[in-house]
Parts: structure tokens; C-alpha cells; sequence
């Protein structure tokens, strides 16, 4: 289900977490895949560059599906699938 040849590029639920500091976006996003049902896809918004690191490791210890990750501008995009 983690796919990402499956994923159609749409999300269950956005979280904004620009502005705040790690580990913060990291943290509300498990919150916020905490009340999403698993497959659902969240996409998270940050302007911290440690998000990178931290949100392709929790994924992978989590086994979540990081589905994409942009970056413009010091702005970072990522979409989550849950596991």
C-alpha cells in the first residue's frame, strides 16, 4: 500500500508546521497521523531544513510511506501515507 505508484497525489489531512523548530513538525505530524486512519496520506508543510533528515528517518522506522518530499524556497513539503 505504500506505493507510491498507487498514490493519485491527493491528501486526507494538511498540516502546517512552518515556522516551528525541530522537533516540532516532526511531533505534531505524529499526532496528526495518530488520528488519520491507516493508508491516509498527510502532507505536512515546514521551514525547518532538519525536517528532511527528520522526516525520512521517522518513516522508515515508523513504516510509514514517505510518498514525496519537496523543497522550494526554504520551504519543505513532505506526504506521508500511514502505515
Amino acid at each position: 500500500m505504500n506505493d507510491v505508484r498507487e498514490w493519485n497525489g491527493a491528501c486526507d489531512a494538511e498540516l502546517d508546521a512552518s515556522g516551528l523548530n525541530c522537533p516540532l513538525p516532526l511531533l505534531k505530524a505524529k499526532l496528526e497521523l495518530n488520528r488519520l486512519a491507516s493508508g491516509a496520506v498527510l502532507k505536512v508543510i515546514a521551514t525547518d531544513a532538519g525536517s528532511q533528515r527528520d522526516f525520512r528517518a521517522f518513516a522508515t522506522l515508523a513504516g510509514h510511506g514517505l510518498l514525496r518530499e519537496e523543497e522550494e524556497a526554504g520551504v519543505y513539503r513532505y506526504w506521508l501515507r500511514k502505515a
